[in-house]
């Protein structure tokens, strides 16, 4: 990835008949960046300067860096290590300026949509430079701007445990959440950093197989932000209790407690019915359709596929926004039912909505495969056009 930036981009220009400086006044990146970046001398860049110089050659970000699919980078991989760990760093940034928080805030909105939009490549490409550059800013900065870089810092190492974790790489994700608990009792609001951070280690600890463990953190942690003891709670506040109970009530299934599971789901909905509004916020994803859609998937993980189909007739419409990974995992769920009970087309129907959704992210979830693999083998001659057209999204070159 890192080798083939300056070459990409050098193709690019003389592609669309742009020197140096005629890229430089469209992109607004100076020609000195270009430059560099051309002849190998730096080999990254930030977020938004990959951003700028792509949009001006009409290109995605990805397209720019020659990026592989994000689960088979293992340089961009190797590269987001590094960062988590702060350790054998490239120098990302264009200088080493401490850039302004407004700047830096607007780069985690940037990473926090792209993880939103489960675009993973550009996640590869950019995380890395934001923590560098949140790091910074929080050793330069005093009062209530160390505390301001701090919650960006917390924001950047949770979206790196989200990313390694969707990318099957476990340890890293523990990692990166013990990063941002570090980070947390320095930010402005502490408690709900802390327990953003604690989210995303039980989601580690699930997949770890630690259900017990996961499921007492996260139960802790919630308790500790329960919004029915405040009149008037916050949407972040909410947001993470929600997405906490969903933790535990995962662990508690894959342990085999399907009853514990199932009364911290009715906990769960509770709040989200009362708050009354789907919000997507990066401390939490929440709300009555988010709420509802969960124990559709619940139904699905625990062995019941009918109930499962049965309940997501009952799912309510949107009360606000619903992130698009959720519903295409939403999807992916309801095709598993499907397949479990013979529903073989409806199957397909769902994995396509699934793929249109959130497609990196769709590719690579597990249950995707499993699905997939089922279809395949109900047909296992003469497919159906839109089981091969599947198959060449989430199993490309199979």
């Amino acid at each position: 990835m890192l080798d083939s930036l300056g070459a990409n981009l050098e193709r690019l220009r003389v592609r669309h008949g742009l020197t140096q400086e005629q890229l430089a006044h469209a992109s607004a990146v100076s020609v000195d960046t270009i430059s560099r970046l051309e002849r190998g001398a730096r080999k990254a860049a930030r977020g938004a300067t990959l951003a700028a110089l792509a949009r001006a050659l009409h290109v995605t970000t990805a397209e720019l860096l020659g990026m592989a699919p994000a689960e088979r980078d293992s340089e961009g991989a190797d590269q987001l290590r590094r960062a988590v760990h702060a350790l054998d760093l490239p120098e990302f940034a264009e200088t080493a300026e401490v850039l302004p928080l407004e700047s830096l805030t607007a780069a985690a909105g940037a990473a926090w949509a792209d993880y939103l939009g489960g675009r993973h490549t550009e996640m590869l490409a950019g995380l890395p430079a934001l923590m560098v550059d949140t790091r910074r800013a929080v050793h330069a900065s005093d009062g209530d701007h160390a505390a301001h870089a701090a919650a960006l810092l917390a924001t950047s190492y949770r979206l790196a445990a989200g990313l390694a974790g969707r990318l099957q790489l476990t340890d890293l994700a523990a990692h990166a959440a013990h990063r941002a608990l570090q980070v947390a009792p320095h930010t402005s609001r502490p408690e709900l950093d802390e327990a953003a951070a604690l989210r995303y280690l039980c989601w580690v600890l699930v997949r770890q197989g630690d259900y017990a463990e996961a499921e007492r953190i996260a139960v802790r942690a919630a308790q500790r932000l329960d919004p029915s003891m405040l009149a008037a709670p916050a949407p972040d506040q909410v947001g993470v209790f929600g997405s906490l109970l969903f933790n535990a009530a995962s662990a508690a299934a894959r342990g085999g407690n399907g009853d514990r599971a199932a009364e911290l789901l009715r906990v769960a909905s509770a709040a989200a019915v009362r708050d009354g509004q789907d919000r997507i916020g990066e401390a939490g994803v929440f709300g009555p359709r988010v709420a509802a859609m969960q124990a559709v998937d619940q139904a699905v993980r625990t062995g019941h596929p009918d109930r499962a189909l049965q309940l997501a007739t009952h799912v309510p419409p949107a009360a606000g926004a619903v992130p698009a990974f959720w519903e295409a995992g939403h999807r992916i769920h309801l095709a598993a039912a499907a397949v479990d009970l013979g529903q073989w087309e409806h199957a397909i129907t769902m994995m396509e909505a699934a793929r249109d959704l959130a497609p990196q992210w769709a590719r690579i979830q597990p249950l995707s495969r499993v699905v997939l693999a089922q279809l395949v083998e109900h047909w296992p001659a003469r497919r159906p056009a839109r089981l091969t057209t599947l198959v060449g999204h989430y199993a490309p070159g199979s």
